[in-house]
């Protein structure tokens, strides 16, 4: 439950960001007229988000069981793709998101009430759906047919949008670089977990080999139905009896990636460190140079 409630509450508080930076931008500019297009936006996003997520669950009980193993690990390794880009991108942009998004809606406004509405759609749109995607193969990978995983990505995503309500109001100030480290790195802990029951997933449909080799099984000092069993599966997806293949895609991706992600070297494309937004995420003093 807990690695689904930091999904919500990370992908969410992005999300918030996102739309609290484009509602105060329009607000502090006198143009309050461009608000219903920019929640118009806003709400085909969530709606598009929410189909896409009953369109995984339901469209997937229909196929057979290796069918339903296939697209469970093809989609979960994707959704690892797409959460790890993410987590670095936030990382490199997070103190360029307001300058950037002013920009567009800048460029937005000259266009007109479409214009709004899809950049509006399009900065909330590929949150949603990515949470949609990673919030489905956690779940997936969580496996025991419990509501707890859908209750920790609702109370994450309720958590995020009254942190965003109270960011925008300005009750609360954020130290934006240490919450997206933190949140990053521990998401990245939860996707290798993701990955490796995406593996094997993919040895049960038959596309992988390996199935039966296993690297351990601590089923008896571990079981499963224990409740530390439970907390280890529901927080690292971990698996008492994994394949050598799994446990070898594990550290194969964890290590390097979250060295990589926690390096003290920041990850812009020229000279020396990036300098972390500072605790309101405002605009830098200087305008990067195109």
């Amino acid at each position: 439950m807990f690695s689904n409630y930091l999904i919500g509450l990370r992908e969410g508080l992005e999300a918030s960001l996102v739309v609290c930076i484009l509602i105060a931008y329009l607000v502090k500019t006198d143009r309050r007229d461009a608000l219903k297009p920019i929640w118009t936006g806003i709400g085909v996003a969530l709606a598009l988000a929410l189909g896409f997520g009953c369109a995984l669950e339901f469209g997937s009980q229909e196929l057979t069981f290796e069918a339903q193993e296939a697209l469970g690990g093809s989609l979960s390794i994707l959704a690892v793709g797409l959460v790890t880009w993410m987590v670095f991108w936030m990382r490199r942009t997070a103190r360029h998101l307001k300058a950037e998004l002013h920009g567009k809606l800048d460029a937005a406004l000259q266009m007109g009430t479409g214009a709004l509405v899809a950049t509006a759609f399009l900065a909330v749109g590929r949150e949603g759906l990515e949470t949609a995607l990673f919030v489905w193969a956690s779940v997936r990978a969580a496996g025991d047919g419990s509501p707890r995983p859908l209750v920790g990505v609702g109370l994450g995503i309720a958590t995020a949008v009254v942190l965003g309500w109270l960011f925008y109001r300005g009750a609360l100030r954020i130290n934006l670089a240490r919450f997206f480290t933190w949140t990053g790195g521990m998401l990245v802990v939860v996707a290798a977990g993701v990955l490796a029951y995406g593996v094997h997933d993919l040895q049960e449909a038959d596309w992988v080999p390996g199935l039966t080799d296993k690297a351990f099984d601590i089923s008896g000092t571990i079981p499963p139905d224990s409740w530390y069993g439970t907390l280890l599966k529901g927080v690292f997806n971990f698996q008492p009896d994994p394949t050598v293949l799994q446990v070898t895609v594990w550290l194969l991706y964890l290590i390097p990636t979250l060295a990589l992600f926690l390096a003290p070297v920041g990850f812009a494309s020229g000279k020396g460190k990036v300098k972390e937004p500072d605790e309101q995420g405002s605009r830098p003093s200087k305008a990067p140079q195109s």
